[in-house]
């Protein structure tokens, strides 16, 4: 057989480059997981510590020695040690000289310090290539493999040639570095791990506010109203029949609420004549949170749709429909039938079903793993377009619901409508403004807008004035 050269295969390459060894300073859990996932890498690991005759636990093919000795084996060194016992490193700094210090740490709570402990890592041993990386990364999650929804690994560091030998270990880890830019950074990239859900507390204390008001005024109208004028125990309804007005009422509004802010955005646009003015913060804030709004609003859709299914099931349903039987059978009389009634009820089922069905679409099309696979005009098509066509669709199934009991002032409960009545408010006020900005005269303006027109073009001419100047 030819003898073939193994120069020819760049995996001896990578091979031999994985055999590097990297330092690690502490032996505690993500210092022993972050080793742990290394030796099996490739990487040959020294772990540095003050006692390194009482360490124990350490992985086995790893070698644990002083400080001092450790650092001289790599040029790496993984910093594992908590910010109060930095102060160490400063009788070290001949020996990290122009070395690479990888800081990992964590605070307690955001903005701990008055700089971030990467900064304040550089500022202790200045001669020093500083950068920060896998903080956001758990020691579990090292530990157990279970790396699928934490596999981005936020790197920074003033150091670019550092920074690039640092992204180069975490892609051997089967991780994914993002370049976050200078040591600046670091303070952002330390706060990240300790924000709980920060897209989502806006939604969920809106959807929370929303639930617990629809809440009770469906039980001043349902439960409070029918004991106070007729001493009628209506406590039933607590678990099932109220949580089934609720729920959608909650999910029309929040859907509403996705498209509101683009409607707000686009009248501001217009009333500017510009779109280089920066919106308002809330405003800002309000369009980042319209996913986790969106998705919400998808979870309440399906409580309806399974509290629905319920019905037939429960005691006070099959009770009166038996007594409703019992009834006509001894008197001889039955209910005519209403084309009318059967029109509306099954048209508020088929518009429930469509809209839940484009509902389900919208939130399949969020997720990332299928958002990446269309374009962004396919994107924007399902998520404005059909978005807009499940607002309608929503709409139309509270509407058709209501019939001919809509804004009957009969159905007034101490002058409070039903719970329906108010749900429609914010959806139909979306749905008339939309209407109104797609009006030729006023959507071409608008794009006009977009695409750069200035009614007022003072920041155009101001630009051009700096240009002529110099």
């Amino acid at each position: 057989m030819e003898k073939i050269s193994t120069d020819e295969f760049p995996l001896t390459m990578h091979s031999s480059e994985k055999q590097e060894t990297i330092c690690i300073f502490g032996t505690g859990d993500f210092g022993r997981s972050l080793g742990l996932k290394m030796l099996q890498c490739g990487y040959s690991i020294v772990f540095g510590s003050r006692t390194p005759r009482m360490s124990s636990l350490l992985p086995s093919g790893a070698e644990v020695m002083s400080y001092s000795d450790a650092a001289q084996k790599s040029d790496i060194i993984i910093i594992a040690v908590h910010r109060e016992r930095y102060d160490f490193l400063t009788e070290l700094t001949e020996v990290l000289n122009g070395k690479i210090l990888v800081d990992v740490s964590n605070n307690l709570k955001i903005n701990q310090y008055p700089e971030s402990n990467a900064e304040y890592l550089a500022q202790l041993v200045p001669r020093t290539h500083v950068v920060k990386a896998f903080n956001t990364i758990s020691a579990w999650a090292l530990q157990s493999g279970a790396l699928d929804a934490s596999r981005q690994v936020f790197i920074c560091g003033n150091d670019s040639k550092a920074k690039q030998r640092v992204m180069d270990v975490v892609r051997s880890l089967g991780l994914t570095p993002l370049d976050k830019g200078s040591l600046v950074a670091a303070n952002e990239i330390e706060n990240y791990p300790l924000q709980l859900f920060p897209m989502w507390k806006f939604p969920f204390y809106l959807s929370a506010v929303l639930c617990v008001f629809f809440f009770f005024y469906c039980v001043i109208r349902e439960v409070i109203y029918p004991y106070v004028h007729g001493k009628r125990d209506r406590t039933f309804r607590l678990p099932i029949s109220i949580p089934n007005r609720v729920f959608p009422i909650a999910a029309l509004t929040l859907l509403a609420l996705v498209y509101l802010p683009g409607v707000i955005a686009a009248i501001l646009q217009l009333y500017r004549g510009t779109k280089y003015r920066r919106f308002p913060d809330w405003l800002d804030h309000w369009m980042l949170c319209r996913k986790q709004l969106g998705l919400i609003a998808l979870g309440f859709a399906f409580l309806h749709v399974l509290y629905t299914l319920v019905i037939p099931i429960r005691y006070y349903v099959r009770w009166t429909w038996n007594n409703r039987t019992v009834t006509q059978a001894i008197t001889k009389k039955e209910d005519p039938f209403s084309t009318t009634t059967s029109w509306l009820r099954d048209s508020y089922v088929a518009l429930g079903m469509l809209g839940f069905f484009l509902f389900v679409l919208l939130g399949i099309t969020s997720l990332p793993s299928v958002s990446n696979t269309v374009n962004w005009r396919e994107f924007r098509f399902v998520q404005s377009k059909l978005g807009y066509l499940t607002l309608i669709l929503c709409t139309a199934h509270t509407l058709v619901y209501g019939g001919k009991r809509f804004l009957n002032p009969s159905d007034l409960v101490w002058y409070l409508p039903s719970a329906y009545v108010i749900a429609l408010i914010i959806p139909c006020t979306v749905l008339v403004i939309k209407f109104i900005l797609i009006l030729p005269c006023i959507d071409k303006t608008l794009m006009r807008i977009r695409q750069g027109w200035e009614r007022n073009p003072k920041y155009s001419e101001s630009a051009l004035n700096g240009k002529t100047d110099i």
